[in-house]
């Protein structure tokens, strides 16, 4: 028999539960989330009940069938909270009556943001985060031993970052304009609460992919090699070959420009006398497929580049780094988790990416609205490689 929830958890609102009546108001759902994940007081997470008055009783009209669950569990996977939060949601009783229960874990990679903005749970209610809040969530960080790209990179200093880029485009892209106007903090708890560098001024993995100067001189695979052959197979002669060596948000407007560039179009012929461009590849599949190959390699123990390479029938694309975590050769294409979670954050923030999870459905969904086969992919224990056909 399945324990009534009241019983496990208690029947009053605390650090590690809350009460709402229902789902209605995602965005009070999704701060207490933010705020369970950001563990404040290190109890561990915490649990959301959906379906109880902020007495502490069941009301009679909480939805708990699978689209209402389904809806629910989104908020893993939308992006509107980084770093992604670890939850489940499940149904439950509490009081004899049925509730929607969501158990948030402990995030390894605090502040966590819900919309940019810091929220914890210091006693029976959510509230956003204080600097000293700010604080003591990016010192506990510092303590972990989380993933790789949160670590501390030795011999590193502020001045390896581009501090520029950093106020112009990064620090708008994550937090609320309010919260940074209110805040004043000096730049270097700014760098050390997002995670680009800790409290004593040593940039992170994270702050030298999205901000360094020169990411490569300390991240030796932290690169991107083009090479565009002319002709079908590997003893074709090279027509261009360059190397990009540079931080995720100066990568994407140099890999934008490459990618157009060997794009070519053709004049086809539309509904009645319209004609329309059809492009040999969807940019959209591209950038995806590239985006996500930055995004999910293996950065700790490979100094292999990611690879595009460019045939005059395909296009193949590379990243060292195999399967991670949950995912597997044979779910790859329904099931996610990041080897990078900071670096996979920062990404969504800056609009490289989508939302979690979605993109092989995006890449496909577009390659066949642009008339090309279906994306191949190949995937073994150290690499994935992704291979595009060029459109009829």
């Amino acid at each position: 028999m399945t324990m009534d929830l009241a019983d496990l958890l208690g029947d009053r609102e605390s650090t590690v539960l809350e009460f709402k009546q229902s789902a209605v108001n995602r965005d009070k759902i999704g701060q207490a989330i933010c705020a369970f994940a950001n563990d404040l007081c290190g109890r561990g997470g915490g649990d959301l009940l959906v379906g109880v008055n902020d007495k502490g009783e069941p009301v009679a009209d909480v939805k708990d069938g699978d689209e209402d669950l389904r809806k629910l569990t989104e908020f893993r996977d939308s992006g509107q909270i980084l770093d992604r939060p670890s939850m489940t949601v499940e149904a439950g009783t509490f009081k004899g009556k049925p509730v929607v229960r969501i158990r948030v874990e402990a995030s390894a990679s605090p502040p966590v943001r819900y919309d940019g903005v810091v929220w914890v749970r210091p006693g029976p209610t959510t509230r956003k985060a204080t600097r000293d809040d700010e604080r003591v969530l990016a010192e506990r960080r510092r303590a972990k031993d989380g993933p790789f790209d949160g670590r501390s990179v030795p011999g590193g200093t502020l001045g390896d970052l581009d501090l520029v880029a950093f106020r112009s485009t990064y620090l708008p892209s994550v937090v609320a304009p309010d919260v940074i106007e209110e805040n004043g903090r000096p730049e270097g708890l700014q760098l050390a609460s997002l995670g680009m560098a800790d409290l004593a001024g040593t940039p992170t993995i994270l702050g030298l992919l999205v901000l360094g100067f020169n990411p490569s001189g300390f991240i030796p695979g932290a690169y991107l090699q083009f090479v565009r052959y002319d002709g079908i197979g590997w003893d074709a002669a090279i027509a261009d070959d360059q190397e990009l060596r540079y931080n995720v948000i100066d990568l994407a407007g140099r890999l934008e420009a490459v990618l157009r560039g060997h794009l070519h179009t053709r004049v086809v012929e539309a509904d009645g006398l319209r004609e329309r461009q059809k492009p040999d590849y969807p940019f959209a599949a591209l950038r995806e497929v590239c985006m996500n190959a930055v995004m999910h390699r293996n950065y700790e123990t490979s100094y292999a580049p990611v690879r595009i390479l460019w045939f005059a029938d395909r296009i193949e694309v590379t990243n060292p780094g195999g399967p991670f975590g949950q995912v597997r050769p044979d779910n790859f294409d329904r099931v996610s988790d990041f080897r990078n979670p900071s670096l996979a954050a920062a990404m969504k923030s800056l609009g490289y990416v989508n939302r979690f999870g979605r993109g092989i459905g995006r890449i496909q969904a577009s390659l066949a609205e642009n008339g090309n086969p279906p994306a191949e992919f190949l995937v073994d224990d150290t690499s994935w490689s992704v291979t595009l056909r060029r459109s009829g």
